[in-house]
């Protein structure tokens, strides 16, 4: 039996300088910093609503660095959801991410029922190496869900994590920001609640 517990824990991997950790942070704290510092690792907790309870949202920012294979295989087996980041600025960024992929394939086994997002950052930066249609293509062959975010300009940042939680299936999670539901999860919340006897 895995460990059930009130923690949701989404794993974030990317090479180093993509925007990771400036996705992270501007979600959790809305702040955006111009600076790169690298990351060895970080866990932000975020309080989410889950299966009509509350729990915490915990996001480990790994490394951009393969130093630590052995953290980087443990972030992947204690993980729920996994957002795949790499650069629209660089190709290679991209290309690191393929090796990522696979292990979490080897890890988790059947990674249909995982939620995984492919994201391409820094989407407001002229000096594109990718286009928006290559990053589909590769989420459309990996079967997981695709988007553009710029930390910097907060585009889609919030977006990007309630979709991750939108693809659980095994569990009805929702962000509260302030604790209020979004307009969305009102409506699905209410719809949960009617049966109709034949």
């Amino acid at each position: 039996m895995p460990e059930q517990s009130n923690d949701y824990r989404v794993v974030v991997f990317g090479a180093a300088g993509v925007g990771k950790s400036s996705l992270v942070l501007r979600f959790v704290r809305g702040t955006f910093r111009e600076t790169y510092i690298p990351t060895i690792e970080d866990t932000y907790r975020q309080v989410i609503s889950c299966d009509k309870s509350i729990c915490t949202l915990q996001i480990t920012d790994t490394t951009g660095s393969h130093q630590f294979p052995a953290m980087q295989r443990l972030s992947i087996s204690k993980g729920h959801a996994f957002i795949l980041v790499y650069s629209v600025t660089s190709r290679q960024s991209m290309e690191d991410l393929h090796p990522i992929f696979d292990e979490i394939c080897q890890i988790k086994g059947d990674i249909q029922k995982i939620p995984i997002m492919l994201v391409g950052n820094k989407s407001d930066d002229t000096q594109r190496e990718l286009d928006a249609s290559e990053g589909q293509a590769l989420a459309n062959k990996w079967k997981c869900a695709f988007m553009e975010t710029s930390a910097k300009m907060n585009y889609n940042v919030q977006e990007l994590f309630q979709e991750l939680l939108n693809l659980e299936q095994r569990r009805t999670i929702s962000l509260q920001v302030d604790g209020k539901k979004s307009k969305q999860q009102k409506k699905k919340d209410k719809l949960q609640g009617k049966c109709s006897l034949m």
